[in-house]
């Protein structure tokens, strides 16, 4: 009898595990992290990996093991160009917003995450202010900006995430007619909230 009603708990514990991944869930928490980041090009120039910052807010809705997850978040990406003898370190600051795709698997507060998805940065400089910035996103005015597709992956273990994710950059950075892109690595910490 005693071997019977463990079997039964063991089963029924099972089936609840797995269905916790079937309901659908909302989650929002914060986040800052790291990144390293270089320029691609097709021309002359030499680029070096450099360290910058990102710090911002996220959210994750999904259910039966998908989720979908837009981020916010204000990001510094350097980079040092050597061209022709000198070299110059290049910072964009901007505000990021990526929209991921992902699969989750995984029970009891722990499990693993793969995702994809299109980034637009906003970029800050002389022509735009951190303000405008965050009205043209809002408005969807389009201007001082460039795209990008991030890969990625995460681990979460209750309340904390881990992501790694490669960034590769899809627009033109460069108004002179050389093709420069920015790729980067980052890696960053979150937290949730709720």
């Amino acid at each position: 009898m005693k071997t019977i009603t463990l079997s039964l708990t063991f089963i029924l514990l099972t089936s609840l595990l797995a269905s916790a991944q079937l309901l659908p869930t909302f989650q929002f928490g914060v986040k800052g992290g790291v990144n390293l980041s270089s320029f691609t090009t097709d021309n002359t120039f030499s680029s070096d990996n450099k360290a910058g910052y990102l710090a911002g807010i996220w959210a994750r809705v999904g259910g039966a093991g998908f989720h979908l997850q837009p981020e916010l978040y204000y990001t510094s990406k350097m980079a040092t160009v050597n061209n022709n003898g000198q070299t110059n370190t290049v910072t964009l600051n901007s505000f990021d917003v990526p929209v991921l795709v992902g699969i989750k698997v995984g029970t009891l507060g722990i499990g693993g995450r793969v995702a994809t998805g299109p980034v637009a940065s906003f970029i800050i400089n002389k022509n735009q202010s951190a303000s405008s910035a965050l009205g043209n996103i809002t408005s969807r005015n389009y201007k001082d900006q460039n795209y990008a597709w991030q890969f990625g992956a995460g681990v979460d273990v209750q309340k904390i995430s881990v992501d790694l994710r490669y960034e590769l950059g899809l627009s033109n950075l460069n108004s002179d007619g050389y093709n420069q892109k920015l790729n980067l690595f980052n890696l960053s910490l979150a937290y949730r909230l709720f």
